[in-house]
């Protein structure tokens, strides 16, 4: 048992630095191998296939090599280039020490499943353990902090993991070699680590469902304990993955449970985000309960039986049972590795071709669905032992000790934001403007703090965002829009464009009031886009109206009829009041989707510094980040200050409103 307690350790810390690895390596193949809309969406998904398709190699290096020399390599190889990650300053070496992380920790499960046939506690441990250490870190992984807690936490983290590795036993199970079962389980590895990353114990995803429920009306605005339903979909999955699974009709209940997360996750509706998490982690636990323990003998007396041949004498026997095991032993080492190797082949497939979507434009929905399906049909196909043997995690004991460290998750958060407008109407408000491109700049780090000094240094009132992730698992999971809020102590209301995570912002020091979402005519753009229009109250009765959008032109066709549809939409919303229209709006001064603002009667804000330039943000030579307010307001002070926070440069500007 306790070399059995070991291997679940030492699979579990695998598992997280792994993820740890996934979401630097993920964001890395848009934003330093390609660059986005830029880069060809089919080149960049053959980049991420490739190391999945090397990994299908490793059972054949196990076979030749040795279970035990290549984990331990691999292992150490992983732990390296993960304590390499904290250290290097982004570019073309982030993006290759990623991917040698990740090849090493691919190669490193190949290995480990050769000599385990139970792991499910462990890979169930690392998961529940990942998602309740990125909610306590506010999604905010330790990779990206560089600070002495982020070394210290990463060293220890490397550290165990390498021990726990390194102990002689922990390939196999202390009785001696693994047994023939295992492979439905690591099979289910990537589609599991897929499902947890996308839904189940996305803590990301958790709080942004929250943010729908605290709104309503298709917006999002800041909760209070937006993390809550994280411990509960911990507890809930630890739960079903580390107990005896129910018999007879009772078996349907975990893949009904994660079909119907999955399904309500696919309908790309924010107010159903909470119970796919909540429904999909006890799915996901209760399949891979089922998985454990598979097609192995219940009792020591059961293997002795099943061991013994049939009709031998007791030395031939015993010879023909000692050839048989061994090499019984080393095909059930390959299928597991395999197994392995193909499911992880699983997760790219499902991350590529579910992301890609937003670039190419064909349907995404079925994609969680498919990978749930699968799922589900290996946990219902698996016949498991009639005694199931005891795992080496006590379940009630465990549960309770991961949820209570997810539990401190909500407990810590940050309280909320609050506007006020104590001091009667001002005068004056400084507006920035800015596409954050979902936090990563473009050295390809997550860079919060770059992004907060930009906009805190021109003392904003109110803040619109475009390209705002707060989920994506391909961009490593981060609510950035809530991060931001929190450091720059502004509530926000959020617009959903691609899908209820993706989209624009409005961020405020001022109460915000009839918050209005308009969904954009796609006319041939693949990412979908959307006008977010709020109400600005600066008391004694002054209010103003403000609406972010971000303009998705078609393939060599300017954003005409987006800007028509989000000109009339405005204006319409302002109904005579004072009105800002800003955000990344991919059109040129001049151009026929710009004249749609001005002929709607709108002003150009920044016309007294043009030239303009805001994109890219290291060579700046397009004018494409817009300010158009509506007469009533003069503007002043027009700066777009420089910084490589993201690719594009905000926009600033102060206006003055016009006397009551």
């Amino acid at each position: 048992m306790r070399y059995r307690l070991f291997t679940t350790g030492s699979l579990a810390l695998g598992v997280i630095l792994l993820i740890d690895v996934l979401r630097v390596w993920l964001p890395g193949i848009i934003t330093i191998f390609g660059q986005a809309a830029s880069t060809p969406a089919e080149l960049m998904g053959a980049f991420a296939l490739v190391w999945f398709l090397l990994a299908l190699a490793a059972p054949a290096l196990v076979r030749r090599v040795g279970a035990r020399p290549v984990a331990v390599t691999a292992a150490v190889l992983l732990g390296a280039a993960r304590l390499a990650l904290t250290a290097t300053p982004g570019g073309r070496p982030q993006l290759w020490l990623a991917t040698a992380g990740l090849l090493a920790g691919l190669v490193w499960l190949v290995g480990t499943a050769a000599g385990t046939d139970r792991p499910v506690p462990g890979l169930a441990l690392g998961l529940a353990v990942n998602a309740a250490v990125h909610a306590l870190l506010d999604t905010n992984d330790l990779v990206w902090r560089g600070d002495w807690v982020a070394w210290l936490l990463s060293a220890v983290a490397v550290t165990l993991f390498l021990l726990s590795t390194a102990l002689p036993g922990t390939a196999a199970l202390p009785d001696g070699p693994a047994g023939p079962g295992g492979v439905r389980a690591w099979l289910l590895a990537g589609p599991a680590l897929l499902l947890a990353g996308m839904v189940a114990l996305s803590p990301a995803l958790a709080r942004t469902g929250t943010s729908y429920l605290v709104a309503g009306d298709g917006v999002a605005s800041t909760p209070l304990f937006g993390l809550a339903p994280v411990p509960v979909a911990v507890a809930g999955f630890l739960l079903t993955a580390l107990t005896a699974p129910p018999r007879r009709l009772g078996r349907l209940l975990g893949p009904v449970a994660l079909l119907a997360g999955a399904v309500l996750f696919a309908l790309d509706r924010g107010d159903l985000l909470v119970p796919a998490v909540l429904l999909a982690a006890v799915g996901l636990g209760a399949c891979l309960a089922r998985t454990d323990d598979a097609d192995r003998p219940a009792t020591a007396a059961d293997a002795e039986d099943a061991g013994r041949a049939e009709g031998a004498d007791a030395d031939r026997s015993a010879t023909a049972d000692n050839t048989g095991d061994a090499q019984g032993g080393v095909r059930a080492a390959g299928r597991r590795g395999y197994a392995v190797a193909a499911g992880m082949l699983v997760f790219a497939l499902g991350s590529v071709g579910y992301y890609s979507a937003y670039d190419l434009g064909y349907p995404n929905g079925a994609v969680p669905v498919v990978v749930a399906v699968l799922v589900a049909a290996v946990a219902l196909t698996t016949r498991t032992a009639a005694r199931p043997a005891p795992g080496p995690l006590p379940p009630l004991r465990t549960t309770a000790g991961v949820t209570a460290l997810a539990l401190l998750a909500p407990l810590l958060a940050d309280g909320l934001p609050v506007a006020s407008n104590r001091d009667g109407p001002p005068e004056r408000l400084t507006v920035v403007a800015y596409n954050v491109r979902m936090g990563f700049g473009l050295d390809g780090r997550f860079d919060l703090a770059g992004l907060t000094d930009v906009v805190r240094r021109q003392g904003p009132d109110v803040v619109l965002l475009s390209e705002v992730d707060r989920g994506w698992l391909l961009n490593g999971g981060h609510d950035t829009l809530d991060l931001l809020a929190d450091r720059l102590g502004m509530p926000y209301v959020f617009g959903p464009a691609a899908d209820p995570v993706w989209g624009d912002a409005v961020l405020s020091r001022w109460p915000v009031t009839d918050p209005r979402t308009l969904p954009l005519p796609a006319v041939g753009a693949p990412t979908g886009a959307q006008a977010l229009a709020v109400t600005l109250d600066l008391g004694d009765g002054v209010r103003t109206a403000v609406v972010s959008t971000h303009l998705q032109p078609p393939p060599d066709r300017g954003p005409v009829v987006q800007a028509r549809a989000v000109a009339d939409f405005a204006t319409g919303y302002a109904a005579g009041r004072p009105l800002v229209v800003a955000g990344d709006l991919n059109t040129e001064p001049g151009d026929e989707a710009f004249a749609q603002f001005t002929d709607a009667g709108l002003v150009d804000a920044l016309a007294a510094a043009r030239p303009l330039a805001t994109s890219p943000a290291d060579d700046p030579r397009e004018q494409i980040d817009h300010v158009f307010v509506s007469p009533g307001l003069t503007p002043g002070d027009v700066v777009a200050p420089r910084g490589t926070a993201s690719d594009h440069l905000p926009v600033a500007v102060t206006l003055t409103l016009a006397p009551r």
